[in-house]
């Protein structure tokens, strides 16, 4: 049992006294696995006027001495590790293999991409006549969700730290437990007191206050769409910069030029893809285009693809998707796959309910609806959970259509036999990042999206970026 009690407040833990307190569950045994106090406004104020002292010194620190410490931080990182990765799986059900692999080792490669980066980052040039600066923006409030918790403070606090930024910081009341131990590794790191401030609570309270904390310069928040307008609402009064990494439903375009072999391991790797994390991911390839001539060879790779994935607990080696984060998680799956049915799209694997002996633990089927019409819901709103739409098209120009006809655009996928074709394809998809031909995730790249999946950048310079105001001097270049 995890009792993590405590708020992280200008450089050393503090118990908050008389306050109302949350059961964290593990999502593999519905069982209490912790326990975590809920902050309240005054709490963020305190933060804030923390960070705001810290502020003074810190945004004068020089390059390098934010880059030993970013080396200090990454050092700390790593001997906690397997630790994180333990704690991940607990409070929200990753798999061991995701948790060490993918979910903790995120956190730490961030750190080093943000060393990488400020080795080489200019943060004053010359201009005509002019000199201009990049100077760090101020306090920045961070809200961040349960689904990849260290891999996305880690792409918003790196460069935060690497700019000269302050930070005010809710986790998830979700997922807790992994921020704790970040924390700690910060503080054995020797952050400077004020610098990095920690505080658990719920979206509408501290949430809400970081959001709109006058004295708050900057909000990055990651989480649903939903959240993000309520965020934006609260930050309008105090004209502070807002960037947000929001929900999704991405498109992936199987072209129909692949050899048999080819087009099966496009079609497999979208499945895998888009399963894994337990589908809850904002950048899944959830909605798979595949050609009308092709539709019924899509569909034998899906199911024999999504039949041969292990659903199973967490611990277990073989398990490729564990329990998804909660019962509201699970219900709203659940729902949404109810919906589909209703809309009279086919199931071609996978369906309602639990899968056979997972009788206990938030446990979803893999599933996938074909024959997908694009105005079906089913096909519109973002699930968040294993569940994929097969949607068969005439055209590429069709499949471009299609695949923009959607209120989100974070991601998107391409795969072709022609490269020429494969681009044109993803230059005319309206997403903030394509992948080609299977390409995985690139930490130096910038993570973000367009339309209703967010605002900004998030990861290499154009990350930097986001956490500095440009200051010209005229008449000094």
């Amino acid at each position: 049992m995890r009792n993590y009690l405590d708020f992280y407040l200008n450089g050393q833990w503090v118990h908050p006294e008389n306050r109302q307190t949350l059961d964290v569950i593990n999502p593999a045994t519905e069982q209490v696995a912790g326990t975590i106090s809920m902050g309240t406004s005054s709490d963020v104020d305190e933060a804030v006027k923390a960070a705001q002292e810290a502020f003074v010194t810190f945004s004068q620190t020089s390059q390098q001495e934010r880059l030993d410490l970013l080396k200090a931080i990454a050092a700390e990182y790593k001997k906690k590790s397997t630790e994180i990765a333990l704690a991940i799986t607990e409070e929200m059900g990753a798999p061991k293999w995701l948790s060490e692999s993918n979910q903790a080792a995120s956190g730490y490669l961030h750190f080093k991409s943000a060393i990488q980066i400020l080795q080489d980052f200019e943060f004053e040039f010359k201009q005509e006549t002019s000199l201009i600066r990049k100077e760090p923006i101020g306090v920045c409030g961070f809200i961040t969700p349960w689904n990849w918790p260290v891999n996305q403070i880690g792409c918003k606090l790196a460069p935060a730290l690497a700019t000269g930024c302050t930070v005010v910081w809710k986790p998830s009341e979700v997922a807790p437990f992994s921020a704790y131990l970040l924390m700690q590794v910060l503080h054995d790191a020797g952050v400077p007191k004020g610098v990095v401030n920690m505080i658990n609570g719920d979206g509408p309270t501290v949430g809400s206050a970081i959001s709109s904390h006058p004295d708050i310069q900057m909000v990055s928040f990651t989480g649903s769409t939903r959240a993000g307008i309520a965020v934006a609402e609260d930050a309008a009064p105090s004209i502070k910069r807002v960037t947000q990494e929001l929900g999704g439903k991405s498109a992936n375009i199987i072209l129909d030029d692949l050899s048999a072999e080819d087009f099966a391991k496009a079609v497999a790797g979208g499945v895998k893809t888009m399963c894994v994390n337990s589908g809850q991911n904002c950048n899944a390839p959830s909605r798979m285009f595949v050609p009308e001539s092709r539709l019924n060879e899509a569909e034998a790779v899906v199911k024999k693809t999504m039949e041969k994935l292990k659903v199973g607990e967490p611990d277990d080696a073989l398990t490729f998707l564990g329990p998804v984060v909660s019962k509201l998680q699970w219900d709203r799956i659940q729902n949404l796959i109810q919906q589909g049915l209703d809309e009279g799209a086919d199931v071609l694997v996978g369906g309602l309910g639990k899968p056979v002996g997972l009788n206990q633990g938030f446990y979803v089927k893999p599933t996938c609806f074909t024959r997908v019409r694009n105005d079906m819901k089913v096909a519109r709103n973002e699930i968040f959970g294993p569940v994929l739409c097969l949607l068969p098209y005439a055209s590429d120009d069709l499949a471009i259509q299609m695949a923009n006809d959607n209120d989100y655009g974070l991601s998107g996928y391409v795969s072709g036999a022609d490269k020429q074709r494969v681009y044109h394809v993803a230059n005319q998809l309206r997403a903030g990042m394509i992948h080609i031909n299977g390409a995985q995730m690139d930490r130096t790249a910038p993570f973000g999206g367009y339309k209703h999946s967010g605002n900004g950048r998030e990861r290499g310079p154009q990350g930097f970026d986001e956490f500095l105001e440009i200051k010209a001097l005229l008449g000094a270049g």
